[in-house]
């Protein structure tokens, strides 16, 4: 179905109850992602922060400031979805859009497609290395830069619905909408930077739960696709 993706990861996916960075949510996610790897699949990750930081909730503080340090929780928690694919026998780099060579490579598109050429997973770390951008944003942006042929959106909803569904138990799930639909009726499927530049790039979105990371290379009905027309 795809041949190199872009595999947003939400940090309060990564997290629990009892833990910021939940070793076994870490290690099943980790799990999925070398089956689907073994199978072929170049993959590309840019994971969120929220489960430390998130720059735009933080209240009484400066957005810029705020924002920085959501990029350095993207970090810490691409700098564990490295151990875990590393221990499980996946090659991976990480790689950084703000500098940081103790820890990591520096982000270069170029680079990342070599690596994922030779088959190691790239998790890229700090979204766009700019405030004020989510980190959708900065998987559609990588997505694009890398020429991925989709956006894969793992969220800790199974879908986009019309309202939450934990809220409205009448909220109708989608399986699939368009880009403009997606933005018409404000869905919150992702931002619409986001949309916008994907649909710009002509690169497909897909909306799923995180546990289902390899189902959705061998069923086209799990999720949500966010398409040109619907």
């Amino acid at each position: 179905m795809y041949h190199r993706v872009l595999l947003k990861i939400s940090g309060e996916a990564l997290s629990s109850e009892q833990s910021v960075i939940c070793r076994d949510t870490v290690l099943s996610t980790i799990e999925k992602i070398k089956a689907v790897r073994d199978k072929g699949v170049e993959i590309g990750i840019v994971v969120g922060g929220g489960n430390i930081m998130r720059g735009r909730s933080a209240e009484g503080m400066e957005r810029n400031r705020a924002d920085h340090m959501g990029m350095l929780a993207t970090t810490i928690n691409a700098l564990a979805l490295q151990d875990a694919l590393e221990q499980a026998g996946v090659p991976c780099v990480v790689q950084s859009a703000v500098d940081m060579e103790r820890f990591c490579d520096s982000f270069s598109a170029r680079s990342a497609k070599q690596a994922l050429a030779q088959g190691k997973v790239v998790i890229f770390a700090c979204g766009s290395g700019c405030p004020f951008f989510s980190t959708d944003t900065a998987a559609a942006l990588r997505a694009a830069e890398i020429g991925a042929d989709a956006l894969l959106l793992a969220k800790n909803i199974d879908a986009i619905y019309s309202a939450d569904p934990k809220l409205d138990p009448n909220a109708i799930r989608y399986s699939r909408i368009s880009y403009d639909r997606v933005v018409a009726e404000n869905l919150r499927a992702t931002d619409l930077t986001a949309i916008t530049l994907c649909k710009e790039q002509k690169i497909p979105i897909r909306a799923f739960a995180l546990c289902e990371i390899e189902k959705i290379f061998e069923d086209d009905s799990i999720g949500t696709h966010i398409v040109e027309k619907e």
